[in-house]
């Protein structure tokens, strides 16, 4: 268990803030994170992603070693590097840092050329992918030390750990943090990387992509942090996407779960897992934008606020599975054989609806899509429908008012609506629409339930 005295061991009001690839993606904009952090109180963990476009580098090198095309990896390597090359005359101004930004740079790209002379598999892919965090992180050190600013490096691969299923050990990650905090009170912030970790052969390792909020959550939740901040490039959550809605709205405030329930459904802003950590400790999570700091932004919290409808997400890539059998009219014990395929591939289910006779689920990894309608075969007939996207509506207390899916079904009147989901959850109504109506349904609901 993580010692329940951490929080009355420390001795400064601390915040864990993260800034995502856009915020750290040109020289001014680093520049700025350092005046932002400055600017707040007590001690600061710094959070960092990679240089925004880096990561999409990395996997393309990665892809192309693992098809063994050294060439076409050597051109990617030269592109990033000479990247890296423009972004540190940019960041340094004296010549004694520009020279320690060269020797940051060379000795990166050195390891990238290393790990593709290399025999190289999914291991020295995962160590690769790793680098972009590295490198942001100690460029952005060096850049506070030039500033005179009281930094101090906190490794990530020092605490952050996952399980054998992929799962972080918050409790380790607490216990290895805290003596290494105690070395460092002295310093005013402290800069880590996000998304890297090592598994449990002790490789280095990621928590998937947008992985950079998730370790923000587990750290803010292993120090008991006063608050977590989220900085991306836009100014917190919006009642719509705003890539497809012209008229949104930034929330002010969600509770943890409306705020789960939108990320797990296609909120880009936020990862799916980072509330999890926050709210098993209650740690307020802000969503600031970095582009605009005077913007209020959105406040993740126990207490929420009130308002029928809050917020609608989208998630595409979605499968829909449907069993029909005429053995479900009397068997028990059929859906948990149907789900046990399921199980089986490790294959999650986000949607599920049931008649007397047929069974529908929606899945969003269809890897295993073949394997399981092969084992479902055999207990009725199967139809599959790709290109579905679900609808999630989040609010306050939905499943307990009346009147809520006349007025989302009064909206969406003229778009065919494969699932409904409601009542699983109190916050939320999930629809399973066409990816082709996507952008009618989400529009229509926007004036239908927020009148914009």
């Amino acid at each position: 268990m993580i010692d329940n005295n951490f929080a009355a061991s420390k001795t400064k009001y601390m915040l864990v803030v993260k800034f995502g690839g856009t915020s750290v993606g040109k020289p001014e904009r680093m520049k700025k994170i350092a005046e932002l952090v400055l600017g707040m109180p007590g001690q600061k963990i710094v959070v960092l992603s990679a240089l925004s476009g880096t990561t999409n580098a990395l996997v393309r090198i990665g892809d192309a070693l693992l098809a063994n095309n050294h060439p076409a990896a050597e051109d990617e390597i030269v592109a990033l590097e000479k990247h890296y090359q423009n972004f540190i005359q940019e960041l340094f101004e004296s010549p004694s840092y520009q020279a320690i930004g060269q020797e940051i740079v060379s000795r990166y790209f050195s390891l990238f050329r290393l790990l593709a002379a290399g025999k190289f598999d999914d291991r020295g892919y995962r160590e690769l992918l790793a680098q972009g965090e590295l490198i942001s992180t100690e460029l952005f050190y060096h850049h506070c030390q030039e500033r005179k600013i009281n930094a101090r490096l906190l490794p990530a691969l020092h605490f952050m750990s996952i399980d054998e299923n992929h799962e972080p050990e918050l409790e380790k990650i607490a216990e290895r943090l805290k003596p290494i905090l105690e070395t460092m009170t002295g310093a005013s912030m402290l800069v880590t990387q996000g998304y890297i970790c090592r598994n449990n052969k002790n490789e280095i390792d990621n928590l998937k992509r947008g992985g950079s909020d998730y370790t923000a959550s587990l750290i803010g939740a292993a120090v008991r942090a006063e608050e977590i901040q989220i900085w991306t490039d836009i100014d917190g959550m919006h009642n719509n996407d705003p890539r497809i809605v012209k008229k949104t709205l930034p929330i002010a405030e969600l509770t943890f779960d409306e705020a789960s329930e939108l990320a797990y459904f296609g909120a880009k802003i936020l990862h799916p897992s980072t509330i999890v950590p926050a709210q098993k400790y209650n740690v307020p999570v802000r969503l600031k934008n970095t582009m605009d700091e005077k913007a209020a932004g959105t406040l993740i919290s126990e207490r929420g606020s009130r308002g029928q409808f809050k917020a609608i997400a989208a998630k595409d890539g979605i499968t829909a599975v449907k069993i029909k059998s005429s053995r479900m009219l009397l068997a028990y014990g059929f859906l948990r054989q149907v789900f046990g395929v399921f199980e089986k591939y490790k294959t999650p289910i986000d949607m599920i609806s049931t008649s007397e006779v047929a069974v529908s689920v929606t899945i969003d990894d269809s890897k295993y899509l073949a394997e399981i309608v092969k084992e479902l075969n055999t207990f009725g007939v199967i139809d599959v429908d790709k290109d579905q996207t679900i609808i999630c509506i989040v609010g306050n207390m939905l499943a307990e008012k009346e009147g809520v899916l006349k007025e989302v079904f009064q909206a969406l009147a003229s778009v065919p609506i494969r699932m409904v989901s409601y009542g699983g959850s109190t916050n939320n109504i999930s629809l399973l629409v066409e990816t082709s109506q996507k952008e009618k349904a989400l529009n229509l609901l926007n004036e239908g339930l927020f009148g914009l």
